[in-house]
């Protein structure tokens, strides 16, 4: 039987939730359980693809090709279980969904509402492609009194007396703020969220409260007394110094056990936390760094660049390595300051992005690390910036460019066309941002005797796209006369995958996302790469 844990959020965002409900699926699996984690998301976008990164943060892509939030990035990375399109949803593609079938008239002409019709599609949304799950655990979007979640607190209410009280668990997180000038945590914010979501029918089963410091066994029988929670179901989180110190936090708070003691199910075994405890000893314990700058428009808000953040830190694991993030304004980046702002980094990463704001600054220190041989790697858009660089400076097409930002230049990068998966042929179009790019998981060869080669091992490797501009494979044969070779293509030879540029220690541009397949156990090879390029450019220098 599957059982259901709702995960709720109040007083203000950003508590982590997402992070809770990723520790809880490790905990859980690690029992001996088989977990699955969604996300119901409040706001009225069918999919965050053409939200702007620094209101939402970044698009994690699923292998099925879903643009979904990014904690299911967490998710991924903390289970080792790959989403699909139906763990995250939004308000706006429930709406969607509902809107097509009143134009079809599925309704018969009835009078179409939030209750029972989107709650209906709500609920039907939580329990679709459930097979041998012992647990469902769903993340609800927003703050519990924001407006835009009413809808998905009552989905939920009505889902937990569908399926029986005894099934379903709710677990809420609060934030229990220290008052410095009184020297006071003060449980009164987490009261009235609590007394919120019993005024909307749901009593949270587990509290889960986020403070600086521990709190005293005072307050948590005030929490419990005043909120209808066992003590033993009030459960603090204190900040982390790394994020995979989380599922340590939680199980040492007996998370784990509240859950399973809640639903009478007993452990099918004793949960062994080495693999956390390991990756955060590396994580906090080396001795050895490297510095590697981050080159974007996006980079005063990481979360902009969680899931790359976090591959750079897997990377730094596999080779015992702290590796240190300089994030650098692209917009900034002039030829006269690049020698100063990079001089002590010893990678260079440009990630992916759309538009033409900071293009030049992301060309400009392309070509400082190409010809200074600083480990570089351009991933997506960086990739389609490095080969504008190559253009005008190896290939000497002085108006060089991508199609992407208007049609006064010859572009080494256009918009697709069309492209293969399987056995189908996908066309793109400029008219539906939301619909026209290559999304989700794609082949590519690789070529032999290459250096992507020996990272891989393999011939044909699996990558996660998101982009509807490609590079122009028209000009490969004069690109790798300079030395910019295509070391993997499509597997119909069309589409440009990777190039890398001979005689340089390490300089590698890739058409996808390899930061969406890395998790801390099992690090992406390119990071790990990279990385360690970055640390004998170190030593050498």
């Amino acid at each position: 039987m599957t059982r259901y844990v709702f995960v709720t959020g109040g007083v203000v965002s950003s508590l982590g939730k997402g992070l809770s409900s990723a520790s809880l699926a490790s905990l859980l699996q690690l029992r001996g359980f088989k977990v699955r984690i969604r996300k119901l998301d409040p706001y009225l976008n069918v999919d965050p693809g053409t939200m702007n990164p620094f209101q939402h943060g970044e698009v994690f892509v699923t292998d099925d090709g879903a643009e979904t939030d990014l904690d299911i990035g967490h998710y991924e990375r903390f289970t080792g279980i790959s989403a699909t399109k139906s763990d995250n949803i939004t308000t706006g593609g429930i709406y969607s969904d509902i809107i097509k079938k009143e134009r079809r008239g599925d309704y018969l002409g009835g009078t179409v509402q939030v209750v029972p019709h989107v709650t209906d599609r709500i609920k039907k949304f939580i329990s679709q492609d459930v097979k041998d799950e012992d647990f469902i655990i769903c993340e609800i979007g927003g703050t519990v009194g924001d407006i835009e979640s009413l809808p998905f607190l009552e989905a939920i209410r009505q889902f937990s007396n569908d399926i029986g009280k005894n099934n379903s668990l709710f677990i809420h997180l609060t934030l229990v703020p220290y008052m410095k000038a009184s020297e006071e945590l003060k449980t009164k914010p987490t009261q009235h969220s609590v007394k919120e979501l019993r005024s909307l029918g749901i009593q949270p089963d587990i509290i889960i409260c986020r403070s600086e410091k521990k709190i005293p066994t005072m307050e948590r029988k005030k929490i419990s007394l005043f909120c209808n929670v066992d003590i033993e179901n009030v459960i603090e989180t204190i900040d982390v110094r790394t994020i995979y110190e989380a599922p340590i936090s939680f199980h040492k708070e007996k998370l784990d056990d509240r859950v399973l003691s809640y639903f009478k199910i007993k452990s099918k075994k004793s949960p062994n936390l080495t693999k956390w405890k390991n990756i955060t000893s590396k994580v906090l314990s080396s001795r050895k760094d490297v510095n590697i700058g981050i080159i974007g428009k996006y980079v005063n808000l990481k979360d902009a660049y969680k899931s790359l953040d976090e591959a750079l830190i897997h990377g730094g694991i596999s080779n015992n390595l702290k590796v240190n993030l300089t994030r650098i304004d692209s917009e900034n980046l002039k030829i006269q300051n690049i020698k100063a702002l990079l001089k002590e980094v010893s990678g260079v990463l440009i990630p992916g992005g759309f538009g033409k704001r900071g293009s030049e600054g992301k060309i400009a220190a392309i070509k400082y690390a190409r010809l200074n041989n600083i480990p570089f790697f351009g991933i997506c858009f960086g990739m389609q910036m490095a080969i504008i660089e190559a253009a005008r400076n190896l290939l000497n097409i002085k108006n060089a460019s991508t199609s992407e930002f208007g049609n006064n230049c010859t572009p080494v990068v256009g918009l697709l066309e069309e492209w293969n998966k399987g056995k189908k042929t996908f066309k793109g179009s400029e008219k539906n941002l939301g619909g026209t790019m290559r999304l989700g998981l794609y082949d590519a060869i690789l070529k032999s005797n290459s250096l992507i080669s020996k990272i891989y091992s393999m011939k044909k490797i699996k990558e996660r796209h998101r982009h509807r501009y490609e590079v122009n494979i028209k000009y490969k044969e004069q690109f790798e006369k300079k030395g910019l070779i295509f070391s993997a293509l499509s597997p119909d030879g069309m589409l440009p995958e990777i190039i890398e540029l001979k005689n340089h220690p390490w300089f590698i541009g890739v058409q996808f996302h390899p930061e969406f397949r890395s998790t801390p156990f099992i690090p992406h090879p390119l990071f790990s790469s990279f990385i360690k390029a970055a640390e004998i450019n170190k030593r050498r220098n």
